[in-house]
């Protein structure tokens, strides 16, 4: 017999740490990449180092929001399909409760003193998190100077050639260049196994399905339409965060005003959580006679595509990591990764929340607290909130 008991008390812990993540993982997809890291590698053991990075150069592969794309993959490593939805939900739902909370609220809260000081705040406490995940992930896959050159290959062309072409092609560079050179220490890093994929092709012939059969049924009620526009929107967004920003002001552009679709926006920067939440506060405006529904719909809607091609080619994903050249190419990638991070340290982290010599001063002094006294992430985000409350 199924022991439901079991599985339901497992889902519930899941939850519960996903659930706690998503109240205090500011910062955007970088530094939720750092937060799961220090949590799941570092904390809890769930997975290596390197296969959790092999989650992360996934995540980067495909359409959808890249971090909760992490999140999802972790659920699912820990508790499958179950795991996986316990996963998503508990990352998400605070910041789907804070955008609805926020869009009651509209513009009056998000203009106060002390609200943006306390967001600078945690933008800081973002610059600490993602600058430990990225120290730790070079010291396990940075070792040799060519790990080392393919991690300084990404970080620069990123820096000089931003966008979702650079990314994906530098990590290709990456892949081949890395199955040439770590062929002998291929099989050390082949050691993830997920289930066998019989859900490979059930996700992606749903996928394909909504993609295709959306456009001739969305006109029949406005709920249907609202699910089909932000079904597409996050079919066609690589990366995440910002970048859904254009594709979202396309769909709903003639529905709303700007200053609405602003607000939303500065909202979705403010509040933990995935930024595709943004999608709530739209939904929410969209539908006035049924707010929450429209929130939702709209919610479930952006999310959905980026899982289900996650669960498309997760087991195959890791069923290839067993192959020495996969593996070879896979060490490879996860040198680019850490270029990726470092990137991303500095654009958007590092430049749009350190602006002048106060701020790196309180970065230098949360980085010192959590790596010599190891505080927890609640207690720092706590210790930066305070900071930030004293600054307004």
């Amino acid at each position: 017999m199924p022991d439901f008991n079991g599985e339901w008390l497992g889902m519930f812990s899941i939850f519960k740490i996903f659930f706690a993540l998503g109240w205090v993982s500011f910062g955007g997809p970088a530094a939720h990449i750092g937060y799961f890291r220090k949590t799941f590698v570092e904390q809890k053991q769930w997975l290596t180092d390197a296969e959790y990075a092999q989650l992360v150069a996934l995540s980067q592969f495909l359409p959808g929001p890249g971090s909760s794309q992490v999140g999802f993959a972790l659920g699912y490593k820990k508790g499958g399909i179950a795991g996986a939805f316990a996963a998503f939900l508990g990352f998400t739902l605070p910041s789907i409760v804070l955008m609805i909370g926020l869009a009651l609220l509209s513009s009056s809260l998000l203009e106060t003193s002390v609200f943006i000081a306390i967001m600078h705040a945690l933008k800081l406490l973002a610059v600490v998190v993602v600058a430990d995940a990225i120290v730790g992930m070079y010291k396990n896959f940075c070792q040799s100077k060519r790990a080392i050159m393919l991690c300084l290959f990404v970080a620069v062309s990123m820096l000089l050639f931003s966008g979702i072409m650079a990314q994906v092609v530098t990590l290709l560079v990456c892949a081949v260049l890395g199955s040439l050179w770590f062929k002998e220490q291929a099989l050390e890093s082949a050691t993830v196994r997920f289930d066998t994929g019989k859900l490979s092709i059930i996700p992606f012939v749903v996928f394909a399905t909504v993609l295709i059969i959306g456009p001739f049924v969305a006109s029949q009620t406005p709920i249907l339409q609202m699910f089909h526009d932000f079904f597409y929107a996050g079919s066609l967004v690589f990366g995440g965060g910002h970048v859904v920003l254009p594709l979202l002001q396309n769909v709903v552009g003639d529905q709303l005003s700007t200053d609405t679709f602003l607000t939303g926006y500065a909202a979705a920067q403010a509040v933990p959580g995935p930024m595709f939440t943004f999608a709530t506060y739209l939904g929410y405006e969209l539908l006035p006679q049924q707010p929450i529904l429209g929130a939702v719909v709209a919610t479930a809607a952006v999310f959905l595509p980026g899982f289900l091609l996650i669960l498309t080619v997760i087991n195959n994903w890791q069923s290839l990591a067993s192959i020495p050249n996969v593996a070879a190419a896979l060490k490879g990638v996860n040198a680019g990764v850490v270029g990726l991070l470092i990137a991303a340290l500095y654009q958007p982290i590092f430049v749009s929340a350190v602006v002048g010599a106060q701020d790196f001063a309180i970065v230098l002094i949360g980085y010192f607290l959590l790596k010599q006294f190891k505080l927890p992430i609640v207690a720092l985000v706590a210790s930066f909130v305070g900071y930030g409350v004293l600054l307004s």
